[in-house]
């Protein structure tokens, strides 16, 4: 964690999960941390609680509906209008939808979109000069295991990820020598609240398949360990979980016609 003393870290979806996960490991060893999420409530007891534990950390919230186009410029102007110099993001912020493509909500499915892709890059592009004046700047990118693999009942989260996974190596490549590494972190099950808002009305089997996978779940604390210690040592990306990451290095090898029997027959759900 010797990486990060010092650092002013912004991290979208702040207000729970995995994004409340990297402020409280990231408190002890920042000089300050800017969060960002929609609800205010949680996003200020999450201040508090940081301010109270490390009261040498300076806390920033944002209520940020990331959606908005408009509104992310808006929060890019407020950094610089305060005088806040990122150099550790964290785009975790990020929506999923469980259920066939067809019976979808199209509102639902375009917040995914805006949110998992376009949010993510444009705060990247927004703030990639702000990190290279940094010096030293790092880049998270919270995508999923699902970005490996076309999941039915997950069609467009899992491209959505793929996307991000994608991005960030490609991002990562152009960046080679400049000061700012890229990372992309590919949980698989996390014990968050993904699952029960991801899960639509009347469709209990998400939550179902998930309790059959205690072996390829780990906890928030241990994702957001592994994503900080990936940034740490300037790798890539990285699958929390050994045996997750072994199934899918395996899956790798597979032939694709072979592995897209698999997930039809098994309607994946992961």
């Amino acid at each position: 964690m010797k990486f990060f003393a010092g650092c002013t870290a912004l991290i979208t979806g702040a207000s729970s999960g995995l994004g409340a996960e990297f402020a409280r490991q990231l408190a002890p060893q920042a000089q300050s941390l800017v969060l960002v999420a929609r609800r205010h409530d949680r996003l200020e007891a999450l201040r508090a609680e940081l301010s109270g534990a490390y009261p040498g950390l300076a806390v920033f919230t944002y209520v940020l509906d990331l959606a908005d186009a408009e509104a992310r410029l808006g929060f890019v102007r407020w950094l610089n209008e305060q005088g806040i110099v990122v150099d550790f993001l964290v785009n975790n912020a990020g929506l999923g939808d469980h259920g066939p493509f067809e019976s979808s909500e199209w509102d639902r499915v375009r917040a995914m979109l805006d949110v998992n892709v376009a949010a993510l890059t444009h705060l990247t592009h927004a703030l990639l000069p702000m990190l290279h004046g940094a010096g030293r700047a790092a880049i998270l990118n919270v995508s999923s295991v699902a970005s490996f693999f076309p999941l039915p009942n997950l069609a467009v989260y899992a491209a959505t990820k793929a996307y991000v996974t994608s991005f960030s190596e490609a991002l990562r490549m152009e960046l080679r020598d400049t000061g700012v590494s890229v990372t992309a972190l590919c949980p698989g099950p996390v014990h968050t609240e993904f699952f029960d808002v991801a899960t639509r009305p009347g469709d209990e089997g998400n939550a179902a398949h998930y309790e059959t996978m205690p072996a390829f779940r780990v906890t928030p604390e241990e994702a957001v360990a592994e994503g900080l210690a990936a940034v740490a040592r300037d790798r890539a990306r990285v699958i929390p979980g050994p045996l997750l990451a072994a199934a899918v290095a395996v899956a790798a090898l597979v032939p694709f016609f072979l592995v897209r029997q698999i997930l039809q027959a098994s309607r994946a759900r992961i």
